[in-house]
Formats: structure tokens, sequence, C-alpha cells
């Protein structure tokens, strides 16, 4: 298992960048799902927009992005663009810290990984419902 972090025209602190990678394993586990390889890309938002347009065709912007990766869907391998100007921009607009709302976006992106939809009304709210689960045990527990 490995989990990785990058930086692409971004510079950001990841806090306990050991624990949040131990926890990010956890969180897989804690989902039945097995993860082989997961690396998170921290980014502008002018470029996660053109990932968003060269591979989704969406034209607007968005805090991120995930792909899974593997040929199995029994093991996870994935990359997480996450823009951190959005990250920035929400934490504001929530009145959340930024290291809140970094870790909100980290760990919706490993649910994604898992399986998790936000497309509809009930899948939103399931996964805001996980997304809080993992905040709580992360920071609380």
């Amino acid at each position: 298992m490995a989990v990785k972090f990058a930086m692409h025209e971004v510079k950001v602190t990841l806090k306990n960048r050991n624990r949040l990678k131990q926890f990010i394993e956890e969180l897989f586990a804690r989902e039945g799902q097995e993860l082989e390889d997961i690396q998170y890309v921290f980014c502008s938002d002018e470029y996660l927009l053109g990932i968003n347009q060269q591979f989704l065709q969406h034209d607007t912007y968005t805090d991120i992005v995930t792909f899974e990766l593997s040929p199995t869907p029994e093991v996870t391998m994935g990359e997480v663009y996450i823009s951190i100007d959005r990250v920035a921009e929400n934490a504001n607009n929530y009145s959340v810290s930024f290291d809140h709302e970094l870790h909100r976006v980290i760990f919706h992106g490993a649910l994604h990984l898992c399986g998790f939809k936000d497309k509809s009304k009930k899948e939103e709210e399931k996964m805001r419902s996980k997304e809080n689960e993992y905040l709580y045990l992360y920071f609380e527990a």
C-alpha cells in the first residue's frame, strides 16, 4: 500500500503527513476496499480546470477530480487532484479552517475510490455523512 502526496504549482503544508497516510489506509480498510496505490496531487485552480476540461469535458472550477486507475475493481489504484485555491475559498465560505476543509476533500477523494458517489441528493447526503465520520475519527477520536 502506498499513499503519496505531490504538489504541482502550489505549496501546501500537510501536518502529521505520516499519520494522515496511515489514516487514509485505515479508511480504505474500514470501507472494505483494498488499497494498492493512491497519489494526491495538490494544484492550482487553473491546472485542475484543465484536467476537468480535458478528461471530463466539464468547463467549471472544482475542488477535486478523482481517477480510478486500477484494472480490477477489487484493488484501488488512483489519482486525486485537489485545487488548493478551491479548498481555501470553500473553507472561507463554510467558515471552517483551511486544514479542516483540506482533510474533508482528501477523505472525499478516498471515499470516491471506495465506491461512494455524490451525483444524486441521496448519494451526496451519504458522502457528507462519511466525510463527517472520518473527520471526526481523524481530529476528535
